[in-house]
């Protein structure tokens, strides 16, 4: 069992998830003091904890200072800032990571980013960042994030993380190998929006549902998508924004852009979730973008 299916003591309360954060520590505070969950409660985080918003540092601190309360995702800020550490990427205009890379433990927080799962999936409830390619069930889905967890946890971490870059190859086959296979599992689980019937994932557009490339449609609505039998959490689409079905729970209401930080209370019966949110006015970065 992976460390990212462990059962955890406070299993039996309803865990609480939060969509991305990107470095809004304000509006997270005020978010968990409105929400006011038990204590204990799990509180899972759809991943880009930090970068864009103005106190990367600081939250990312306050999320380690949760211990086994926080269950957080991957996203793709997060593996930005491990990039820019190990030398394979540059910072880009409107980064907020400098903090944390100049911070006297960045080896310990770097170290922390770098040990958190790409997947979770509790009591029928999966949770990744981007999501999935329609090809994938829970199961296949946890399968290759661990894949891809325990190769950047591996001594060669840094050469496996400058070969996930690009966007080929961007469509799924079981027969992939090696970077090539890690790539593709990259690209769904932290970057993916649109893709076509087939599954081939498009990253040319960031936008609204009306920005869809040409025969691409959001991940989530093609047809027979093999996790539509699990209720699937998620971030990353901020010009998506809020967006709860049934089996579908999308957390990026723009909070970094200064709009809404949500959290949801993940009840098995849908008519039982509970939806949380505060302005996130004050945390509106020039520059921002959606990536």
């Amino acid at each position: 069992m992976t460390p990212s299916t462990t059962p955890r003591a406070s299993s039996a309360l309803v865990p609480l998830a939060f969509g991305d954060l990107q470095g809004c520590r304000r509006p997270f505070q005020q978010l968990l003091a409105k929400a006011a969950p038990p204590d204990g409660t799990p509180l899972w985080l759809t991943g880009d904890l930090i970068n864009r918003g103005p106190e990367s540092l600081a939250t990312l601190r306050d999320v380690i200072a949760l211990g086994e309360r926080a269950v957080p995702v991957l996203g793709n800020h997060d593996l930005h800032l491990l990039s820019v550490s190990a030398g394979i990427r540059k910072s880009k205009k409107g980064d907020t990571i400098a903090e944390i890379l100049t911070a006297p433990d960045a080896g310990d927080l770097l170290d922390w980013v770098r040990h958190r799962p790409l997947a979770h999936f509790e009591n029928g409830i999966l949770m990744v960042h981007a999501g999935v390619v329609p090809q994938w069930d829970a199961t296949l889905t946890m399968e290759l994030a661990d894949e891809l967890q325990r190769a950047l946890r591996a001594p060669n971490w840094k050469e496996t993380l400058a070969g996930l870059y690009g966007n080929e190859p961007n469509r799924w086959k079981p027969g992939l190998k090696g970077l090539d296979r890690l790539r593709v599992t990259c690209s769904a689980l932290t970057r993916i929006r649109f893709c076509k019937a087939d599954g081939t994932m498009d990253f040319s557009s960031s936008g609204t549902l009306d920005s869809a490339p040409a025969g691409c449609m959001p991940w989530f609505d093609v047809p027979s998508r093999k996790t539509a039998d699990v209720t699937v959490v998620f971030g990353h689409w901020a010009a998506l924004g809020l967006t709860l079905r049934d089996n579908l729970i999308g957390l990026d209401s723009g909070c970094v852009w200064g709009e809404q930080l949500s959290c949801v209370r993940l009840a098995q019966n849908p008519s039982e979730r509970t939806l949380t949110q505060v302005d996130c006015v004050s945390c509106r970065i020039p520059g921002a973008t959606g990536e």
